[in-house]
């Protein structure tokens, strides 16, 4: 009887205890080679890797809190396709800018005249394109506010990924993370379940990975993905964080990755911030794993020069 039970405790172990799960799914000689890249890295940092077609991971602070600088604009987004969802805004629904929505910086939104009419899927653009600060908090306040979009990830399974800035309650930890906060495995999620169609229904999805795969900063990870492979994006970068989030349809299987930074002791804004050439070579080192035939290299440097 007692040898039963052995048996029996094997088997279990082995095939249905959630540890052994994990280490199957994990890509151990990738998991190698992130690690190696990240040594020596000046600051804090946090990776998560998903091949859609294997299911193989590899992560490396995977579940630690970052700030997500302008990646919350992508929980914005959810909390704004939500009310079109619903019909409470209209996608190409026509808006009427003021300057009291004005935010300070180089915003191409917040340049326009007080008065001025603009579609709200072109104010979705520029917060995603762009990163445009003055259409994203235009859009959060439209997307019912902080507690409205924290409410609704929280309704899809996320338990870190939040909305700080202009929330209340969360004052305290806007003071440690910044406008939002989010760990490196849950930035992969949204992004799959984007990619998947499961965020709220397959059309907003859709529309939402449509939105992603515009992003005017490729001068990043992106840089080191070819011109004709479609990839959604969305970076943020503060003084002591550069961070990102990529999807990329490689021709030999969808991958994701994200990459999060904090208390970089690197805070310039030079393209060699190490923040940076970090997210080149992660993504870098993606494409030549999961493509290794692929004869295309970058005209852009891991260090961020181009070769033009």
């Amino acid at each position: 009887m007692r040898k039963y039970y052995l048996v029996a405790l094997t088997i279990l172990l082995s095939s249905s205890h959630p540890l052994c799960a994990q280490d199957r799914s994990t890509d151990a000689k990738l998991q190698s080679r992130i690690a190696a890249l990240l040594e020596g890295f000046h600051g804090k940092v946090g990776v998560f890797v998903a091949n859609l077609k294997t299911g193989k991971t590899a992560a490396i602070n995977a579940d630690s809190l970052f700030p997500t600088a302008s990646q919350v604009k992508v929980s914005i987004l959810l909390g704004v396709m939500d009310k079109i969802r619903t019909g409470q805004l209209d996608y190409h629904q026509v808006m009427i800018y003021k300057d009291s929505l004005h935010y300070a910086g180089v915003d191409i939104l917040g340049s326009f005249k007080d008065g001025e009419k603009i579609e709200l899927s072109k104010i979705m653009m520029l917060m995603l394109t762009m990163s445009d600060n003055t259409a994203s908090l235009w859009l959060q306040g439209l997307a019912g506010g902080g507690i409205r979009i924290n409410q609704l990830l929280d309704s899809l399974g996320f338990h870190d990924y939040r909305v700080n800035s202009r929330t209340p309650g969360r004052e305290a930890i806007r003071n440690v993370y910044g406008w939002g906060q989010t760990t490196p495995r849950e930035m992969v999620r949204i992004f799959q379940m984007i990619h998947d169609g499961k965020v709220l229904s397959p059309a907003v999805s859709e529309r939402m990975l449509r939105l992603l795969g515009r992003d005017y900063w490729d001068e990043y990870a992106l840089s080191q993905i070819p011109p004709d492979i479609f990839a959604a994006c969305k970076g943020g970068a503060v003084d002591q964080s550069r961070s990102e989030t990529v999807l990329v349809s490689a021709p030999h299987g969808t991958y994701i990755f994200s990459v999060e930074t904090k208390d970089l002791t690197d805070t310039t804004w030079q393209p060699n911030n190490e923040g940076w050439v970090l997210a080149r070579r992660l993504s870098h080192l993606l494409w030549d794993y999961f493509e290794p035939h692929s004869d295309w290299r970058p005209s852009t440097s891991p260090e961020g020069k181009v070769d033009w």
